[in-house]
């Protein structure tokens, strides 16, 4: 399997599949794609894995699409102005990723809810207490908001980010969420009450934007009916 991230910052990534090679989406992730390419839409693992599934953003279905001849091409692009990142599942890795973040993957990754740790990391991290999980063996491609930051993290090594700008980070790195220290800080810094620390080994991806922060920026703008 090869594959091109193209478009900057409205990205895809275009997908080219040997015979009997297959990728995996949620339903109506395809852009488009080669005739030689058939489509399949199922559950992907059962009803239970698709809940938890749904839990984390995805949806119940998945389409599997899996090429009949060699050289077959398959685009699928990301719903929002960011970037597209490939994840290297194999040997063991695996990935926390925010909501609604996997776009497509082949098909020994599995795509599951992952529960965060701790009443103040779910309640104020800025992703929920649900986030997403990819492991298994393959390739998977997620989609992040704005510009991709990868950062690689030594043993102990901390790194404060808002909470809204932590798109992936490996398994094996913590996560957690801490107060903001000092009252003049808490009123008049601009970042909210709590940030989240990530602390290594591992690597972490960050976003230059989040997409909650985008949507009120929008709405301020919006006219209001009277």
């Amino acid at each position: 399997m090869k594959y091109e991230i193209f478009g900057g910052t409205l990205p895809a990534v275009t997908i080219t599949l040997d015979a009997g090679e297959s990728i995996y989406t949620q339903s109506g992730g395809m852009s488009w794609m080669s005739r030689g390419i058939r489509m399949e839409t199922n559950m992907k693992g059962g009803l239970l894995k698709g809940l938890g599934r749904m839990l984390s953003g995805e949806s119940l279905f998945m389409a599997t699409y899996t090429a009949s001849a060699p050289g077959q091409q398959i685009t699928i692009a990301s719903g929002f102005p960011g970037s597209i990142v490939a994840l290297d599942c194999s040997g063991g890795r695996e990935y926390i990723c925010q909501k609604n973040a996997f776009l497509c993957a082949q098909p020994g990754v599995t795509v599951s809810a992952y529960v965060v740790k701790g009443m103040r990391a779910g309640f104020f991290g800025g992703e929920g207490f649900i986030l997403q999980k990819l492991s298994g063996e393959g390739l998977a491609f997620v989609e992040i908001d704005g510009t991709a930051c990868e950062k690689v993290l030594g043993v102990g090594e901390e790194l404060i980010v808002d909470t809204g700008n932590v798109a992936i980070f490996e398994s094996n790195v913590n996560y957690s969420v801490e107060m903001v220290k000092g009252f003049a800080n808490v009123l008049f810094g601009g970042e909210g009450l709590f940030l989240t620390t990530l602390t290594g080994p591992g690597r972490v991806w960050l976003q230059t934007l989040s997409l909650p922060d985008f949507a009120s920026r929008i709405i301020s703008f919006m006219p209001n009916k009277k």
